[in-house]
This record gives C-alpha cells, structure tokens and sequence, in this order.
C-alpha cells in the first residue's frame, strides 16, 4: 500500500471516530461548561500518549530541506487552531443538534479549498472542482434539519473556519516534526491554553461529575489522542484539499452515532446526502497524491 493510500484511509478511520463525538459533547455539555470539558478532555489526552511517547525511540535526525523550527513553536499553533475549533464546536453543541452542527463544522470542507486557492494561489484539481460541489449537496441533504437559525448554528460557522486554518496549517507543519512528539506538542498545548480558559471563566466548576468521567476518558483517549495522532501522520503524504474532502464524511458517521447515542433521527434525504457525500470522497481521491510545492515529500521510514 503507498503512503498515499495509507494515509487516506489513517483520515477516515480519524472521521469516524470525529462523527462520534458530536453525540457524546452534547450530552456532556449539560454536565460541564466548555471551558472546563475541553480542559479535562485534552489533559486525558495528554496523558495517555505519555507512556507511548516514553517507550518510543527517538527517530535518528536526518539533515532537514529547510531550517529547523522548534517543536514547541509549532505545536502552540496548531494548539492554538485546536482550541479554536474545539471551543466553537463545544458551545455550539449547547443549543443546535448534533446533526445540524455536524453540517456547519464541515463547510471547512469548501473553506480550506477556497483559502488555498486565493491566499496561496494554488490550482485545485478538476477532481476536487467536481467534488467540492458535491460534497456540499450532500451535506445539504444530510444534515439540514429545518426551522430558523439559533446562536449555535453561528458557533458551528466559526468551528469550521478555524478548524480549515487548522487543515492548512497543519500541511504546513506536518513533514517538519517526528509525528508522536508533534502530536503531543499539540495536545500539550491545547491543554495548558483550556486550564487558563477554564480557570478564568468557571473557576467553581473544575471538578467533573461523576457521570461525566466515562465520557471524558472515552474523549480524550480514542477520539483526542488517537484521532490527533493519526491526523498527523496521514497528512504528512495527503494534501489538505483531499484531507478537507474526506472529513466530509464526517456528518454521516455523526448522524449514526446520533441516531444509537442520543436518539437524532435522519430520513430519505439525509440518507440520499449521506451517498453524496460517500461519492464526493471517492471522486477526491481521482486527483491524485503528489505534494505540493511547500510539502516536502515525507521520508520513508525504515
């Protein structure tokens, strides 16, 4: 299997895992402010890639294309975009449904497109030309539940503008750094930057209940730690217009996981968006892998 190939499917097993946690925040956020959920969330993650960072060896430094930037640097901000993108989707989840939210966090999908296209004057592919809208009618079908808009639905809008300069800038970085440590400089920082949010705005509340703690481990290990891992070692070989396109898949896992976890149902148009969605993936993967001109090609590791 190329690294290529590899690395899209590393993106859809992260997807997956992503739709599930759209139920799952929604229910805790009648638990726990965001500031102090999204502060446990990543010190679980943290600390579960602690002993794996530990028992790794550190790779052999290779003489780097480009000057060295510091891995602490890096990771506050990528940490920076995370939280961002975590805190907007958190607060959105407390008054617009898990579906709904899933719809407006994946308009990046058409966002990251559109910022490389015009802030870094980079052709896309007519594949992903074709796919783009696509993908757009089918999260349409899929998640749109009717009624008027609500402060969430706003939130969720933000969500997907920091999470697409998250995409982007995550391209940027990820051939720079040993993925395990890189991931942890994120989650580290995403970490500290949550005490400090959480400190200042819900200083009375920093305890969980413990109804909480179930879901908070399952946050922070499977759908943080891991998902963050995995994001980064498979956008070292797929561009961040293909990676943007299968996080549309995003909704449908979420509309699945809403439907088992907290009841949210999806009718024959949500189903048909689900297909469109399914397609518009497929078609991203038409336009092939090769890097772009500020992504090195990712050394192979023996």
């Amino acid at each position: 299997m190329s690294s290529h190939a590899r690395g899209l499917l590393l993106l859809v097993l992260v997807t997956a895992l992503w739709g599930s946690t759209f139920a799952v925040v929604k229910e805790l956020g009648e638990l726990l402010p965001p500031s102090v959920l999204i502060a446990w969330r990543f010190l679980i993650a943290s600390a579960a890639l602690l002993p794996v960072l530990a028992l790794t060896r550190r790779p052999a430094q290779v003489p780097a294309p480009q000057p060295p930037r510091p891995l602490w640097r890096d990771g506050l901000i990528l940490g920076a975009w995370l939280i961002a993108g975590y805190g907007t989707q958190t607060i959105a989840l407390q008054t617009t449904g898990a579906n709904r939210a899933a719809f407006f966090t994946a308009l990046s999908v058409v966002l990251v497109p559109v910022w490389l296209t015009f802030a870094q004057r980079r052709p896309l592919p007519l594949a992903l030309w074709l796919a783009l809208p696509l993908a757009v009618a089918g999260l349409a079908l899929l998640s749109w539940e009717g009624g008027a808009l609500v402060v969430g639905d706003a939130w969720a809008l933000a969500c997907a503008v920091t999470y697409a300069g998250f995409i982007v800038a995550l391209e940027r970085t990820a051939t720079r750094h040993e993925a395990l440590r890189f991931t942890f400089a994120q989650l580290a920082a995403v970490t500290l930057l949550a005490w400090v949010w959480a400190g200042l705005a819900a200083p009375a509340q920093l305890w969980p209940p413990s109804a909480a703690w179930g879901p908070l481990l399952y946050l922070g290990i499977a759908a943080t730690a891991l998902t963050t891992l995995l994001q980064t070692v498979g956008q070292r070989s797929v561009s961040a217009a293909e990676a943007s396109l299968i996080y549309v898949l995003e909704p449908v896992t979420a509309a699945l996981f809403s439907f088992l976890l907290i009841g949210e149902r999806v009718g024959l148009r949500g189903t048909l968006g689900g297909l469109l969605v399914v397609g518009a993936t497929v078609l991203s993967q038409r336009a092939g892998g090769e890097p772009h001109p500020e992504t090195p090609t990712p050394q192979v590791e023996g």
